[in-house]
This record gives C-alpha cells, structure tokens and sequence, in this order.
C-alpha cells in the first residue's frame, strides 16, 4: 500500500508518505469547489481547467465527495460522476459587491452545511469569512501589473482582495513557473506555499485535412490563407498592436493572407474598433465573435500560423492548442509564454509592431521554417496534458490538507 503512495505521490519525505497521506484517505473527504464558471457552451480558459481537471479528479477519487457549488443554474453535463453533489446558491456573482456576498456569506454556510474538508476555488477567488482550509488556484495577477486594462471598480476588487486571498489560503496553485514568482514576490508569499499546476489542451484540437482548410478558408476569408488570433478582445490581449503589426505587413508584403480574430469582447472596445478603423487593409481583417469548441478546432487546423502576441499570460492555452493542430505559432516573449512555447514557436516583443510584422513575413515566406516549428511543435506539446493538470491538482489538494 505503501508503495502505492511513493509511485503515486512521487513524495521523498518519508513521513509525509507514512504517517500524513494514508490518514488522509482513512475517511472520505469532502470537498467543496466553487464551479460557478462552469457555463454551458461558455468555457473560457479557467472553465476549461476547472471542467477538465475535475472531470478526472471526481472519477478518479471516488472515495471522496466533492460539492459543486454553482451560482446559477447547471446543466447536467458538469455532474461527472455519482460522488458530486451540485448545490446551487445566489445571487449570480458576476459584479464585486456580488463576488463578496457570494465568497463571503453564501460560501461559508455551505462549507459549515457539508462539513468540508477543504474548499477549492479553481478562480482563485476564497471567503475570508471560514476556518475551513483553502486552495485557490491564481492562474495569474495581471490586474497586478495592469489595473488600466480593467474596469475600475473591479481592478479595486482585485488589488484589494486577491494579496487577502494568497495570504488567507492553506496552499495556492497556479499555471506556470512564471505565475508562481511572480505571485510569491507581489504578494511576499513563501515560495514554498505554490504549486505549479500547467493547463492542458483539448483532444479536439487535432490537424485537420486539407478538404477542411478549403472549407474554413471559404467560410471565412474568400478561400485566401489567414493568419489567427484566438482570445476575448481585452486590452490586455494586445489586439490593437496585432492589427497595425497586420497592417504594416501587407503594406510591405503585400499578399493575399488575412486575418482572422475569434473571440468575444471584454471591457474597453473603443480603441480595438478605433485602431481597425483606421487601418489601411481594415477589409482584410474578419472578427468572428465567439464560435463553439468544435468549429474553433476546425479554424486553428485551417490557419497559417496563429499570431498571440499579448502583453501578459498566466499561461497561454491558445499556443499549445495551435502545437495540437498542428499549425505554427508566433508568440510574445513576455511573461510565460516562452515557459509554454519552448523553442518550437517564433517570438516577438508585444510592444514592437515591428517585430510582429517581421515574424508574420517570416510565416508567410519561410514554409521550411513553418514546417520545423510544427515538428518542434508536436515535441513541446508532449509537456502539457489535462490528464498531468488533474494529477498534479490532486497533488496540491492533498499537500493542503496534511
């Protein structure tokens, strides 16, 4: 049984392995999870991690019992197995006074109502208002570094309450190398204290045939090859340096290439509307909006490269799901992002529009090139996997709990 622990647990502390783990397991623990970014049809980034990571946690441990708290009502698809119990409370916590009724009232009455054991909160948002032991996953403080890009009353929310919650959690997990740092200086945090947990990729983002690239090709950009860009349009994203960089490029190169944006918006617009606007090549530009997992698959694998140049990235899921399609990436090489691409993608610097034309004319010219990174691509992807992200969460839920 023992044995089981150290292959499992991978811990070299022999007392953790002997004494603190199995008594974890004697009883069955109950865990409550804040799920309320589990949204039918409208995973982001930390949806797709909490949904992925507790798909697998949930089968796997089925000893123990794990409530869902959600804030509206759920569909059933996110009740993975018989030991979740899905508990819905209001009000909706979409906006700061309601994020602190929510984490602070209605939390902590579920958590006395279960008799949790630990309650995990995958947006890393925590009550401050329980004795309960606490795991938050920070993915990233770019609100840190970064208040202009939000709203102002959210970005006071998030400076004044996240240094609360980092301090206030049992143990913190986040994203990348990168975050765990930058989480640890910001907020004079113990090293020690952060877990690293990588994000992971969706199997449907996989090549797709050439029939396909003609089909999303048509659909999309009269037939002509097209450089992606896959993200909320949010200052933060730099969407308006990517559509100058474009525009600087065509005024060079020329070309037929175009450029595909998908993605909703988020807070400030103006500029983004205003800096297309006044593009030279605005009618080679295509917004998409939001479009389904299954179609965003369709559209990476049909792509010439994707170009995901944002200022700040906790992790950078776009870039691993263009390795899985099998397309090329040029990237910022700011922040963890080249934590993420390694060597098998081309970097550029957000702030030089510049560079970012250059990269997007080496794309365009150099298919030798095109073809080593997507080699190197498939290598680099091997890193990451929802499977080594459940894994590795589980890990951080039991190092909380000793």
């Amino acid at each position: 049984m023992f044995i089981v622990y150290f292959e499992r647990i991978k811990v070299k502390n022999i007392y953790k392995a002997l004494y603190i783990y199995p008594k974890l397991n004697k009883h069955s623990m109950v865990i409550v999870v804040n799920t309320r970014l589990l949204l039918k049809g409208r995973l982001e980034g930390i949806g797709w991690f909490t949904f992925q990571s507790l798909k697998r946690i949930t089968a796997n441990h089925p000893e123990h019992q794990f409530i869902f708290v959600f804030d509206r009502p759920y569909s059933d698809e996110f009740i993975f197995s018989k030991n979740v119990t899905p508990v819905v409370i209001g009000p909706p916590a979409r906006h700061p006074v309601l994020f602190y009724l929510w984490f602070e009232f209605q939390i902590p009455r579920v958590l006395k109502k279960y008799k949790a054991d630990l309650f995990l909160s995958p947006d890393g948002y925590l009550s401050l208002n329980t004795s309960v032991p606490q795991l938050a996953v920070i993915h990233d403080i770019n609100f840190a570094h970064r208040p202009q890009d939000l709203p102002r009353v959210q970005a006071f929310y998030y400076n004044y309450f996240f240094p609360k919650f980092a301090r206030k959690a049992a143990r913190i997990a986040t994203v990348s190398a990168y975050s765990k740092k930058d989480i640890a200086t910001t907020y004079k945090i113990d090293n020690s204290k952060i877990d690293v947990v990588y994000d992971g990729c969706n199997d449907n983002f996989t090549p797709v045939a050439e029939k396909v690239q003609k089909e999303m090709r048509g659909k999309y950009t009269q037939g002509f090859p097209f450089f992606l860009f896959v993200g909320a349009l949010h200052p933060r994203k730099n969407v308006e340096g990517l559509l100058k960089a474009f525009d600087r490029f065509k005024q060079e190169l020329g070309g037929t290439e175009k450029l595909l944006i998908v993605g909703g918006q988020m807070h400030k617009t103006g500029t983004i509307t205003s800096t297309w606007k006044n593009m030279q090549f605005k009618d080679e530009v295509i917004f998409t909006g939001r479009v389904s997992s299954e179609e965003l698959s369709r559209i990476f694998g049909s792509a010439l490269s994707l170009v995901f140049v944002p200022f700040f990235e906790g992790f950078g899921i776009p870039i691993l799901e263009a390795m899985n399609a099998g397309v090329p990436v040029i990237c910022s090489n700011t922040t963890s992002m080249p934590e993420v691409g390694g060597d098998a993608v081309l970097y550029a610097d957000p702030e030089n529009t510049e560079q970012i034309a250059e990269a997007m004319h080496k794309m365009a010219s150099d298919s030798a090139m095109r073809n080593e990174l997507i080699q190197k691509g498939y290598q680099q992807k091997m890193n990451f996997s929802w499977d080594k992200t459940a894994g590795l969460l589980w890990e951080s839920i039991l190092q909380t709990l000793k």
